[in-house]
């Protein structure tokens, strides 16, 4: 195993479930780049490989929603997970990268969403141990 590989099972295995998310959008997010770069240098193989990378991703983030716990947010994220699905289904292989865009966008925002959650929480621990010490 070389060391990025297990400096990657570290991550995945010492991340929690926020961090696993986290982890998953930036995953999504770079196979989008890829998918990208291959529409550009039009590369179909390449787009379909990357662009199908991207949806398992976004098929492993629906996987893990919990309508009972979640709710409305989580019924939420199943339909615009379902529209980002949908949308780049609909762009394979155009040799345009309009779907692929737009997407990258709604995961950017997401995991922006996401990134502040765990920025709130680690603001809150931080000052807990500090009113505690």
């Amino acid at each position: 195993m070389t060391g990025y590989k297990a400096y990657q099972g570290n991550q995945v295995e010492g991340a929690g479930p926020l961090g696993l998310i986290l982890l998953s959008y930036e995953a999504l997010y770079k196979e989008l780049g890829h998918a990208r770069r291959a529409i550009e240098a039009g590369d179909l193989s390449a787009e379909v490989d990357h662009t199908g990378r991207a949806m398992e991703a976004i098929i492993e983030l629906s996987s893990s929603l919990n309508a009972d716990k979640g709710g409305d947010i989580a019924t939420s994220l199943a339909s615009l997970y379902g529209y980002m699905l949908r949308r780049l289904n609909e762009g394979m292989c155009s040799c345009v990268p309009a779907a692929v865009d737009e997407v990258m966008a709604l995961v950017q925002t997401l995991r922006e969403g996401w990134q502040s959650i765990d920025n709130q929480k680690f603001i809150q621990h931080a000052e807990r141990k500090v009113a505690a010490a």
